[in-house]
């Protein structure tokens, strides 16, 4: 896809205005988000998100709206998965629930810069270097090893190097001041609700870890890898409190992504083998790995909630 400079600067223009209408609305009224109105923004950007599929595979053809619909779907489920450490933070810190919707937003906004870095280095190295197929390919299925071998979630927040740095070197309150990120105090301190930032944004780092080579699994172009992020993170705020109580009912939500990353890295190697002129090594067509990543989710949603539904069921007192 040879795309004009046009079409990158009005894509990036249109998710600026997005999140710029995201932090008005945080700063006109910091407060919990209703149900309805969560509904309303999450159901809003999916909208929005499958429009613009349909409109690649109308102007671009099936292989290309496929793999962004690939790409999204997984990007998108690996951030509802990653809203469980932003709860853990949340809870951890204690953040004022009338401030949670600022810090999402502000991580919503370092994710999309840090893996804005991630994909142009990213699309620039695997033009020059076709063995980091390879490195992509095993690093994911390293990954999904990693997810099947944790039978739980970790039940707390486990502080990062950096997040430890910089509770050592910067002064900070032991209470929350508003939404200030620091405040003078005979001498200027940090807010806890700095060291939260940072705490969401090295989280963040780290799970462009994962999300980058995975949506390059699915397609090598810059612009559908970067959209496909970009429509996952959008609307993640209002997300984050549709389902935080949903959260601890998709218990089979990790398992059920490890088998999506350790099938696009596998299907990264056989590829990577396949261009290197391996006989035996096949292509998996887009569709395939579109039905392969959207049944595997369908199928652990429906089997956790069963679970779910079953254990709530069991612990409900016996009837007199």
């Amino acid at each position: 896809m040879n795309l004009p400079t046009w079409v990158w600067l009005a894509t990036i223009g249109g998710f600026g205005l997005i999140l710029a209408l995201d932090f008005y609305l945080v700063a006109r009224n910091p407060r919990e988000p209703s149900f309805r109105e969560c509904v309303g923004w999450v159901s809003f950007y999916v909208a929005l998100a499958v429009v613009f599929g349909i409109g690649l595979l109308a102007f671009t053809g099936p292989g290309r709206g496929g793999e962004f619909f690939a790409g999204w779907i997984t990007e998108y489920s690996l951030s509802v998965d990653n809203l469980f450490v932003f709860l853990l933070i949340m809870s951890r810190f204690q953040v004022p629930r009338q401030y949670r919707q600022k810090v999402l937003l502000i991580g919503i906004v370092l994710a999309l810069l840090m893996r804005g870095a991630f994909i142009a280095a990213g699309a620039e190295a695997v033009t020059r270097f076709d063995w980091l197929f390879y490195v992509f390919g095993a690093f994911l299925v390293y990954t999904a090893w990693k997810l099947i071998g944790h039978e739980e979630e970790e039940a707390e927040f486990s502080e990062n190097i950096a997040l430890r740095a910089v509770r050592r070197v910067l002064p900070a309150t032991d209470a929350y001041h508003g939404a200030r990120l620091t405040v003078h105090q005979g001498r200027r301190m940090v807010t806890p609700m700095l060291i939260v930032m940072v705490a969401i944004g090295t989280t963040d780092l780290l799970f462009a870890l994962d999300s980058i080579p995975a949506i390059f699994g699915l397609t090598k172009e810059p612009y559908l890898v970067f959209t496909a992020n970009a429509f996952a993170l959008m609307g993640l705020r209002q997300l984050f409190f549709l389902i935080g109580g949903l959260l601890d009912r998709l218990v089979y939500l990790s398992k059920g992504l490890s088998v999506v990353l350790a099938f696009i890295g596998v299907k990264l190697i056989l590829e990577a083998l396949h261009n290197d002129g391996v006989s035996w090594a096949p292509e998996i067509p887009i569709l395939v790995s579109l039905g392969v990543i959207i049944g595997t989710l369908a199928v652990t949603t429906v089997l956790s909630l069963l679970k779910s539904s079953r254990a709530a069921r069991d612990e409900e007192p016996a009837e007199q």
